[in-house]
């Protein structure tokens, strides 16, 4: 299967097994501009937002926190530290409904915001990463609490230390996002192409890698236009290529994505890295840059809200905490 071309050329993309099509909806989220939603007045931060083991409290009810202050400490390697995504007071660490298909209540802890979302302190920014040990870049990352941002939650600094044992040659960026109704990444890359390209850029410089694959589903234009720019005016340049995939779901997943774009297929039960690839979502490349060169802490995402009950669809910054 030939495909259009994309910045070194055509490029050759396989087919996974099974996938069907489906009515995207794109087009009822992604006519406007993102806009910030506003600080609530109260902030439900669960301790696991994260596979791994849960957060533990760095802080106890009645204490003043600011806006990037770390609230939690990782527990063990598989885990990750969660920040205030606004200043106040913190009222209760209690049992609270989190955000989690099984509906089950989790530790949280719980801001009353004070309308000042004043800074904490943040460590400084890494400019010269390319001159720091890659442990103390990795390091950072953890800091900054950064996951997967495609849905899987991962822990990205655990994912971006391969070990020597395994030699990554190419870094595969998911911005497919094959979901009906859902544009947040979308958006993302058409806002924010330049953050996602120095993110990109950190790490292929971690990782050694070769080459960067961007997947992005033929139904993005926009976004794959925007992307093109970004990596043009990179200087992964050379070694970076956006290419469209055919839109069918679910060509965003993993496996079925570096199948489409490199022919190989992830062992079962096994992981990319066993064949040399790296993945990872433009949300993520894009926190990675916050966190290296500007030392900002995950502590808020793009979410779209949509669907033909919504008066006005369209995605939102929204602060992590928000309810």
């Amino acid at each position: 299967m030939q495909h259009p071309q994309s910045i070194s050329g055509p490029r050759r993309l396989w087919r996974f097994h099974g996938g069907i099509h489906l009515a995207d909806e794109k087009a009822l989220s992604n006519a406007n501009p993102v806009a910030h939603a506003p600080v609530p007045k109260i902030l439900t931060i669960p301790l696991q937002q994260h596979i791994g083991t849960p957060a533990k409290p760095l802080v106890g009810a009645g204490e003043a926190v600011r806006k990037g202050q770390k609230i939690g400490e990782a527990q063990g390697y598989v885990s990750a530290p969660v920040h205030a995504s606004s200043s106040g007071i913190v009222v209760a660490i209690e049992e609270r409904p989190i955000p989690h298909p099984s509906g089950l209540r989790g530790r949280c802890i719980v801001i009353e915001t004070d309308g000042e979302d004043a800074w904490a302190e943040l460590p400084e920014p890494l400019a010269d990463y390319k001159n720091r040990d890659p442990g103390e870049i990795r390091e950072r990352i953890r800091w900054a609490g950064i996951v997967g941002l495609g849905g899987a939650a991962f822990p990205a600094s655990v994912k971006l230390n391969a070990g020597s044992d395994q030699v990554i040659h190419t870094l595969v960026v998911n911005g497919a996002e094959c979901e009906p109704y859902i544009t947040c990444d979308e958006m993302l890359m058409r806002e924010q192409s330049g953050r996602i390209a120095l993110g990109i850029r950190i790490v292929k410089h971690l990782l050694g890698a070769e080459e960067v694959l961007i997947g992005i589903e033929d139904n993005k234009p926009e976004a794959i236009e925007s992307m093109r720019l970004a990596v043009a005016e990179s200087d992964i340049r050379d070694s970076a290529a956006v290419v469209p995939i055919p839109t069918i779901y679910p060509s965003g997943g993993e496996k079925q994505l570096i199948r489409v774009l490199t022919g190989k297929e992830v062992p079962s039960h096994g992981i990319p890295a066993q064949i040399g690839i790296l993945c990872h979502n433009v949300g993520t490349a894009a926190a990675v840059a916050d966190a290296v060169l500007e030392g900002r802490p995950l502590i808020s995402r793009y979410v779209t809200l949509s669907g033909r009950g919504f008066a006005n669809p369209r995605n939102l910054e929204v602060r992590i905490g928000t309810q």
